[in-house]
């Protein structure tokens, strides 16, 4: 059963809080469009990522969360002087440190700065149909033109609330070399 496999570039997550001292008070988020996954979308806001090397942009994706949480490839990470771990998103104890910068205000996370693990997003349905359950790890292999590859350590996340696809960053679909439209499937 294959399924699309979807690059997520740089992003951040944001509180109310962090948001209103970003953007000013009682601000909420404008919908750029709609995300795959039910509910999730791309804001029309933007914030600059500081790090102890570099800035770079990053749009904000909503709705808002109880945490931020600032999502980079390991790349953007050198580029920026921050360690960020590999993790989980939501998994943010402990993980690198920057500074958020909007039109009204700055933010200084003391951790949150995480690279995204890869992972599969999947309903209970979808689970059942692929064979996996929640938590585990698989392999997936991605065809494409000249540069297929399989990558391990691709964590399975279920819940009613998910739709299907499978979710690497910028640097990992460089390395298969992904198009608009790329689709996987689970090897064992």
């Amino acid at each position: 059963m294959k399924f699309i496999v979807e690059t997520s570039a740089r992003h951040v997550h944001v509180t109310q809080e962090d948001l209103e001292v970003l953007f000013g008070k009682g601000y909420q988020l404008t919908k750029k469009k709609d995300l795959s996954q039910p509910g999730q979308y791309a804001s029309n806001e933007k914030v600059t990522i500081v790090g102890p090397k570099k800035e770079m942009t990053a749009s904000i994706l909503g709705p808002v969360r109880s945490a931020s949480q600032v999502e980079i490839s390991l790349t953007d990470a050198r580029t920026l002087g921050i360690a960020a771990p590999v993790r989980e998103s939501g998994d943010i104890a402990g993980s690198g440190a920057c500074k958020l910068v909007g039109p009204c205000g700055e933010v200084e996370l003391k951790e949150g700065v995480i690279a995204a693990k890869r992972h599969i997003h999947a309903t209970p349905e979808d689970a059942e149909k692929l064979g996996v359950q929640d938590k585990e790890v698989v392999s997936v292999k991605i065809d494409t033109d000249g540069r297929s590859l399989v990558f391990g350590d691709v964590v399975v996340r279920v819940s009613p609330k998910f739709a299907l696809a499978m979710h690497i960053d910028t640097d990992e679909s460089n390395a298969a070399g992904c198009g608009r439209e790329v689709y996987g499937e689970i090897v064992k």
